[in-house]
C-alpha cells in the first residue's frame, strides 16, 4: 500500500496515521502470530501473544561493536533490507570469565520491547526501561519477560530491556583508550538504548516523555551513573528512577587503572605491538576472553583476586566524579526515585570467615587502599554475630560488605533525593521475606531476591521458589508498588489493596518500608545503620581507589 502524506505533517502524526491504516486494512500485521514495526533502519516482525501483548525480541539498537568499534561509543545500527525476525532473543554480551558461544558473544547490542497488542503510535503508555545487573562483569539479568506486568497493569505499560557491554569489552580503561576511543562504553551502551527509546518507542505505543528507568545490582548502580551522567545533565531521557540494591564498588580514576590495561595487552600478546590498541581491536574474541578474567590488584596488602575487576571509572566526561560525591553535591538529574534493598545483601558474596582477621583480609583484597586503622574500625562496627551453618564471622563479613557496596550507597541516593528533589518524592524499602530454601542453608534475605516478585514469578529468571507458594502473598504487594511508580511516579496510587501506605523516606526523617509477607510497615533507619553508613561515607574516597 502506498500512502501519500502532506510534507507539513509531523513524523509522529504520520506514524499514527499509518498505524490506523494498518489496523483498518492489515489487522493481521498487528494481531496474531506476526506483528510488524518499521523503524526506518530495519523492519522487524515480532510475535503477538494470547495474553494481549506483543513482543519484539533481538532488535539491534546499535551497530555490532566489533573490530575498530571495540572500546568506542556505540554507533547507529546499519540499515537492513527486508523484514527481520524479532521472535527470539539475540545473544547477550560475553563477559568476565565466560566463553563465547551462540548465546553470548561480542555482537550483542540487542533490545527487546514488550507492549500491549492494542497499543500503537499515539497510545502514549508509560515506559518501564530495565537495565540488567551482573556486576559490570556479565549480563546476568538478561531477557526478562515483560508480559506479566503488562497484563497486571491492565495493558497500560510498555517494557524495554537490552544488553550492554561488560567486563574488559565494556570497561577497559587507559589514557590510550581515552585518546583513541571511549571509556565506560558499557554505560554509553545504556545511554544509547535510552536515546533509542526516545526515537522509536512511540511506534510500540510508549510515551517517550514518561520513561522510568529501573535496574538491580549493577543495574541499580547504572541507575546512579545515569542520574549523575555528565555532571547531572538532564537530557529528558527519563522522568523517574528505581535503584534496586544499587552497586557501589570501587570507582577508580583512569591513572589508577593503567595497570589493568598494561596487564591486558600483555595477556593478549599486544604489549609489544607498534600500536597496541589497534592490535587489541584486531585480536580475535577468543583470545580477548582469555584475558577477560578476574585477577588480583597489584597493591600492597592485597593477596587474592577481588570479587570485581573491570568496572566503571571516573572518565571526566560521562562520569565526572565519584558517585558518593556527585549525589552529596546534588550533581544528578532530579526526578522522583525509589530505592530498594534487602536485609542480607552480602550473604552470597563473602567468604565463610572464622575470624576478624579473615574479614579484614577480604576487605583488603577488594578495597586495597583501606589502611589498618580503617580495617580495625570495620571489625568494631561489625562484631562477631552467630548465623546458622556458618563460621563465627560470616555475618560480620556479610553485613559489612552489604552495607559498603549496596545498602549505604542506596541511602546516599535517598538522602540526596530527599534534599535536592523533595523529601516526599523518594521512597525506600528493605525487603525482608525469607525464602525457606535459603534459610535451610543458613542464608538470610539475599541480594535482589525480590526480583521474581517484581516481574511475576517465572517471568524474571527462575520460578522464584517460595514466591510461588508460601511467600506468594508478597508478589502483588511488590509488583503493584513498582507498577504504580512506573505509571504515576508514586508507589501508592495504584498499590495492592493488601499493601500498607508507603510513606516517603524524608517525610518523617529517614524512614523506609520493611516489606514482609504479612505485617509490612514503616521503620526508621536504625541508629547503628546510620553509624555504619557514616563510616562508609567517610572512607568512600579511599574505597573508590
Amino acid at each position: 500500500m502506498v500512502a501519500f502524506v502532506h510534507p507539513s505533517i509531523t513524523q509522529e502524526k504520520r506514524d499514527i496515521w499509518l498505524f490506523l491504516l494498518q489496523v483498518i486494512f492489515f489487522p493481521t500485521r498487528l494481531k496474531g502470530s506476526g506483528v510488524i514495526v518499521d523503524l526506518g533502519y530495519a523492519t522487524y516482525r515480532g510475535v503477538g501473544l494470547a495474553a494481549g501483548a506483543n513482543q519484539f525480541l533481538g532488535m539491534r539498537f546499535a551497530a555490532p561493536p566489533l573490530g575498530n568499534l571495540r572500546w568506542r561509543a556505540p554507533q547507529d545500527p546499519k540499515k537492513e533490507e527486508g523484514v527481520q525476525d524479532a521472535s527470539a532473543f539475540g545473544p547477550i554480551c560475553v563477559g568476565t570469565d565466560q566463553q563465547v558461544n551462540v548465546n553470548q558473544t561480542e555482537d550483542c547490542l540487542y533490545i527487546n520491547v514488550f507492549a500491549p497488542s492494542n497499543a500503537g503510535p499515539g497510545s502514549k503508555l508509560p515506559v518501564w526501561f530495565y537495565i540488567q545487573g551482573g556486576g559490570y562483569a556479565n549480563n546476568s539479568n538478561a531477557n526478562y519477560n515483560g508480559t506479566d506486568v503488562i497484563v497486571k497493569s491492565n495493558h497500560n505499560v510498555v517494557v524495554v530491556n537490552f544488553n550492554y557491554r561488560v567486563g574488559a569489552l565494556g570497561f577497559l580503561a587507559s589514557e590510550k583508550v581515552k585518546q583513541n576511543g571511549d571509556l565506560n562504553v558499557g554505560l554509553l551502551d545504556e545511554r544509547k538504548a535510552m536515546h533509542w527509546v526516545q526515537k522509536y518507542i512511540h511506534l510500540f505505543g510508549g510515551d517517550k516523555e514518561h520513561v522510568v528507568i529501573h535496574g538491580p545490582s549493577a543495574g541499580g548502580g547504572s541507575i546512579a551513573f545515569q542520574l549523575a551522567a555528565y555532571g547531572g545533565r538532564d537530557e529528558k531521557l527519563f522522568v523517574g528512577a528505581i535503584a534496586e540494591s544499587p552497586f557501589f564498588p570501587t570507582h577508580r580514576t583512569v591513572p589508577e587503572l593503567e595497570f589493568q590495561y598494561i596487564r591486558f595487552l600483555k595477556d593478549i600478546g599486544c604489549d609489544k605491538a607498534s600500536d597496541p590498541l589497534a592490535c587489541a581491536r584486531s585480536t580475535d574474541i577468543n583470545t580477548i576472553q582469555k584475558a577477560n578474567v578476574l585477577q588480583d590488584h597489584p597493591f600492597p596488602g592485597a593477596s587474592g583476586d577481588s570479587l570485581w575487576y573491570f568496572l566503571p571509572c571516573v572518565d571526566g566526561t560521562f562520569s565526572q566524579d565519584f558517585l558518593y560525591s556527585q549525589f552529596e553535591k546534588g550533581q544528578f538529574v532530579r526526578v522522583p526515585t525509589m530505592v530498594a534493598g534487602d536485609t542480607n545483601e552480602g550473604d552470597t558474596f563473602v567468604p565463610n570467615a572464622s575470624s576478624a582477621a579473615e574479614v579484614a583480609a577480604f576487605f583488603k583484597d577488594n578495597f586495597p587502599k583501606l589502611n589498618s586503622k580503617e580495617l580495625d574500625e570495620i571489625n568494631k562496627l561489625y562484631p562477631r554475630e552467630a548465623r546458622p551453618l556458618h563460621n563465627a564471622y560470616f555475618a560480620s563479613a556479610s553485613d559489612a560488605y552489604g552495607d559498603s557496596v549496596f545498602t549505604c550507597g542506596g541511602l546516599v541516593i535517598s538522602d540526596a533525593v530527599s534534599k535536592y528533589v523533595s523529601p516526599n518524592e523518594i521512597w525506600t524499602y528493605r525487603y525482608n521475606v525469607v525464602d525457606p530454601a535459603n534459610a535451610a542453608q543458613g542464608l538470610g534475605v539475599t541480594h535482589t531476591s525480590e526480583t521474581p516478585a517484581i516481574f511475576g514469578v517465572g517471568f524474571a529468571g527462575g520460578v522464584g521458589s517460595a514466591l510461588a507458594t508460601t511467600n506468594a502473598a508478597v508478589v502483588p504487594i511488590v509488583m503493584d508498588y513498582y507498577l504504580s511508580f512506573v505509571q504515576t511516579l508514586n508507589p501508592n496510587k495504584l498499590k495492592s489493596s493488601t499493601a500498607p501506605t508507603w510513606e516517603a523516606y524524608g517525610a518523617s526523617g529517614k524512614e523506609r518500608l520493611r516489606i514482609e509477607v504479612t505485617g509490612s510497615e514503616m521503620e526508621h533507619i536504625p541508629g547503628i545503620q546510620q553509624k555504619r553508613c557514616a563510616f562508609w561515607d567517610k572512607v568512600s574516597p579511599t574505597m573508590e581507589q
